[in-house]
């Protein structure tokens, strides 16, 4: 199947051409606002589905909406009906088509296009009213507040939040591209007149500013977000696409002694905390039980060896482990326990608690195994 994108070098754009790629699509023609205009009509000509993505969001004059929002839009149909080619067209338009605003009305302009097309032909039209669209590759005060704001507070700069209270619906660019493909293959959602991308989400300026904020201070206070709520799932991902490039890295809080190191990896309220614990050759760590608290123990480099002891029994259980043979020791709660460095080098062990260290409450009794 030939395929015709217009727009293609845009943020949905991108994303599409390379998810098409990824499903094996690979006869793809890409028209942009910088290709020769002779371009589209051979296009045309040759394609078997058109995605329409082309137009302008924040151009530098508002007649340029027009322009580029309906005219593009009226030649790529007048070309179609020039070649007799029936070939199915998806646009994409907006919520705000219809609006009292140029941005509107030219979404307006290009939809009822397509309408008369479809009337016309008898051609299959898919026109998607899409909302605020996220995701990798958007652009920064242009395509959607996501971008500024991720781009904005991953660089410590200002943002602003002019009516903390607006709600804005917003589409992950994902969902929109698993829509788009259903399209393409013969299966749109479609409501009334339109097609719609089914996984929407609404949240205030204000929720959305704060959410974001905390992506940022994950990495001081080691917290993971809520993977179990989809929309925070998907605005982490897109936070990190537009990490600095220098800073895809950060430092963690290493405590270190005569004995080896301890270091903080990651913490969760709901599903506990990560650390790496270094023992240097014969150290021994540990002596202690825990009432409640368990964990898992996992020695990714080294030897040792793992010992336990009920409390109040005197039989020692013993657990070699070795960075060479990668397995997981449960450390159940009620048995004294210690893990000793049996080897030359340092032993590195991965160690999770199934709750965060409360100094508090830290659920650690010191008796020797």
């Amino acid at each position: 199947m030939k395929i015709l994108v217009t727009g293609s070098n845009g943020f949905i754009g991108k994303n599409l051409i390379a998810e098409l790629k990824n499903r094996g699509y690979d006869d793809i023609f890409e028209f942009t606002r910088k290709s020769d205009p002779s371009q589209l009509e051979e296009f045309v000509n040759n394609c078997d589905f058109v995605f329409h993505l082309a137009g302008v969001n924040r151009p530098e004059n508002d007649s340029e909406f027009m322009k580029d929002n309906f005219q593009l839009t009226s030649q790529l149909l007048e070309l179609l009906r020039k070649y007799e080619n029936k070939a199915p067209i998806l646009l994409t338009s907006s919520i705000q088509a219809g609006k009292d605003t140029p941005y509107g009305k030219s979404k307006k302009a290009g939809e009822d296009l397509l309408f008369e097309h479809y009337y016309k032909t008898d051609t299959k039209v898919y026109i998607y009213r899409l909302p605020n669209v996220f995701g990798k590759w958007s652009k920064p005060n242009y395509n959607t507040v996501v971008a500024t704001f991720c781009h904005n507070i991953a660089r410590d700069l200002d943002i602003q939040v002019t009516n903390p209270d607006a709600e804005v619906t917003l589409s992950y660019i994902d969902d929109v591209l698993e829509e788009f493909v259903g399209a393409l293959e013969g299966s749109p959602t479609i409501k009334d007149d339109f097609c719609i991308v089914p996984e929407t989400y609404n949240i205030t300026i204000e929720k959305l500013a704060a959410l974001i904020k905390s992506f940022k201070e994950s990495r001081s206070n080691l917290s993971i977000p809520n993977m179990d709520n989809r929309l925070t799932k998907k605005l982490y991902s897109t936070y990190l696409s537009f990490l600095p490039e220098d800073q895809f890295s950060y430092k963690l809080k290493m405590n270190t002694d005569r004995r080896g190191g301890f270091t903080e990896f990651l913490r969760t309220p709901e599903r506990g905390q990560v650390s790496v614990n270094v023992s240097k050759p014969g150290i021994t760590k540990g002596n202690h039980w825990h009432h409640t608290k368990n964990e898992k123990f996992l020695v990714v480099s080294g030897e040792g060896l793992i010992r336990f002891r009920k409390i109040n029994s005197v039989d020692i259980i013993e657990y070699r482990v070795s960075g060479d043979r990668l397995e997981v020791v449960d450390i159940p709660i009620g048995y004294t326990h210690s893990i000793v460095n049996t080897g030359d080098n340092e032993l590195v062990t991965i160690m999770w608690a199934n709750e965060c260290y409360n100094p508090e409450k830290p659920d650690t009794y010191y008796v020797e195994v």
